[in-house]
């Protein structure tokens, strides 16, 4: 005949009292009952099993877990962040605050001994303007494409990267030269250099990349005073479908790559490398945005995304 199992309810009690009402650590309460400190873990288990015990987990206003939750499931992401802005209808303060929100992130997977990856643009800069001070000076950022548009200019390659070794205290692979060159003689040439190919060479150790998604719009951070692309180079990248850039490599609705004249010119890491990469974080959002950013999920050319609110709704809808 099998022996009774006999639940000491007065012990479980007891137990998960001092636990989840006094505070007090697994090995405190196993001295202070004289009881081994794997028991205190048996008993709290068996405290949920029997109702003892009820976990609930209380929403907040303002946090968007269900649409991260179905933004994950079907685009297959590692994680999404989505969060609430105060000018929906703002591309300018969307970027801002889903920058900030970013640099959140950011501190959040960055650990010492990490290679990160960071290209350009707006919404970057305004990460890297959020960062926190960290101790990472293990840790190595690369620059994933050269230099576009005036250095002076904040959301370039220069000021991004200066900042966020300022804020890491790690050490810095760059590409001192244009992001985009006039022939593909030139690349060539440039890509003989021992230090490209030495920084070249770092993107497959790369741990997680920080990107932009870029729209090909006529007022676009590309086209502003045409030192990046010019309106012809435009008409004929819309002309071949294209929705969206990271990096300068333009892709389609589906995420794939759409090759051009400009990808012979271009000094940087391809859409093929970045998907090598284990972690890529895909920041922007706004009206502007959506079948940028859908093109660039469908392709899976990023699998971390940091949005805002109405962007994640529409992103859902077919």
């Amino acid at each position: 005949m099998p022996l009774l199992k006999i639940i000491d309810y007065r012990l479980l009690y007891k137990v998960s009292k001092f636990y989840y009402e006094k505070g007090l650590t697994q090995l405190e309460i196993s001295k202070r009952l004289s009881i081994s400190r794997t028991k205190v873990s048996r008993l709290l288990t068996q405290a949920e099993e029997v109702g003892i015990v009820k976990h609930q987990i209380n929403p907040i206003n303002g946090l968007n877990t269900d649409l991260e939750d179905q933004l994950e499931t079907k685009f297959g992401l590692i994680e999404a962040i989505v969060i609430e802005v105060s000018e929906p209808n703002s591309q300018t303060a969307v970027l801002r605050e889903v920058g900030a929100a970013a640099a959140f992130y950011f501190a959040r997977v960055i650990s010492d001994h990490s290679v990160i990856g960071i290209s350009w643009g707006k919404t970057l800069r305004e990460m890297v303007d959020n960062l926190y001070i960290q101790d990472c000076r293990n840790s190595e950022v690369v620059q994933l494409i050269g230099g576009l548009g005036k250095p002076e200019a904040e959301e370039h390659a220069s000021y991004i990267l200066r900042k966020v070794v300022d804020h890491l205290g790690c050490k810095l692979s760059i590409l001192n030269m244009p992001g985009i060159v006039d022939t593909s003689e030139v690349k060539k040439a440039i890509l003989s250099d021992s230090h490209v190919k030495e920084v070249f060479s770092l993107f497959p150790k790369i741990d997680v990349a920080f990107v932009g998604i870029g729209a090909p719009t006529s007022d676009s951070v590309v086209m502003r005073d045409g030192s990046i692309l010019h309106q012809d180079e435009l008409n004929i990248l819309l002309k071949k479908g294209v929705v969206g850039d990271i990096c300068l490599r333009f892709f389609d609705e589906e995420g794939n790559s759409v090759p051009s004249d400009i990808d012979q010119r271009v000094v940087g890491i391809t859409l093929e490398e970045l998907k090598n990469i284990p972690h890529v974080v895909g920041i922007a959002g706004g009206p502007h945005k959506i079948q940028t950013i859908r093109g660039a999920l469908n392709g899976k050319l990023i699998n971390v995304i940091v949005t805002d609110r109405v962007s994640a709704s529409k992103l859902l809808k077919e």
